[in-house]
């Protein structure tokens, strides 16, 4: 059964783009746990469009669930973390001009920077998860920069999905199968829904956490951001 963690950048965005605090991110995240989310994630950005550090730091000591901060480890990202201490940190190679996150890391070109990184955050016991994409080399390569869980990048799961949902997920199978041998958690996000996540987690049922943000907030403006949590907990429970 996994958690579900709700991604809340949206709702910053939406802030953003009329200035002031409305909607008010610091009391969304905390509805969206009094509503059931098992976690929340953020992904600040250098630029600050949706989150920004400060959003950050003010969430910290509210949170009465897991907080998962996700991020390129820039120096200003390392030292947010540093300071903040989050449950989880998600290492994800996004440039600072991304949209949106859009590849996972190589691990093997990237070992002797991701092993360093681990260690870093370890220093506060914070659990590192590495963004990959569902290639099982990835996450035997992760486990040996000694991260504790990585996350599968599912975008291409989910263009898949609505043509072949077996052979959309057979990649991702493959992949959470080496996690799991490495002696890895795993996590799964980005473009996941309420039409594609069950069949995910029921494919790949020892998925610790799916991290869902634009779905749910995309979804939440015909149900509800109540009922919306509901339904996401009601896919991820399989």
């Amino acid at each position: 059964m996994a958690r579900l963690s709700v991604n809340i950048n949206k709702i910053a965005t939406l802030r953003n783009a009329r200035g002031g605090n409305v909607p008010d991110v610091l009391k969304a995240a905390l509805d969206i746990e009094s509503f059931g989310a098992e976690g929340i994630t953020v992904h600040p950005r250098p630029d600050e469009r949706h989150i920004r550090y400060s959003d950050v730091r003010a969430l910290r000591p509210l949170l009465r669930t897991e907080f998962n901060i996700e991020g390129n480890p820039i120096e200003s990202f390392r030292e947010l973390v540093m300071e903040v201490v989050p449950t989880q940190v998600t290492l994800v190679p996004d440039g600072p001009g991304a949209i949106t996150s859009n590849a996972g890391w190589n691990c093997l070109e990237n070992k002797e920077f991701l092993t360093q990184m681990c260690r870093l955050f370890h220093t506060k016991g914070i659990r590192v998860s590495i963004f990959i994409d569902p290639v099982p080399e990835q996450a035997y390569a992760a486990a040996e920069c000694g991260a504790d869980r990585v996350e599968l990048y599912t975008a291409a799961y989910a263009e898949r999905f609505p043509s072949g949902p077996d052979a959309a997920i057979a990649p991702y199978l493959a992949a959470a199968k080496a996690a799991r041998e490495a002696g890895l958690g795993l996590n799964a996000g980005h473009d996941l829904n309420l039409d594609n996540l069950r069949f995910f987690i029921r494919t790949i049922p020892w998925t610790d956490e799916v991290s869902i943000g634009h779905a749910v907030i995309s979804d939440a403006l015909y149900l509800g951001l109540e009922q919306t949590v509901k339904r996401y907990l009601e896919e991820a429970r399989g």
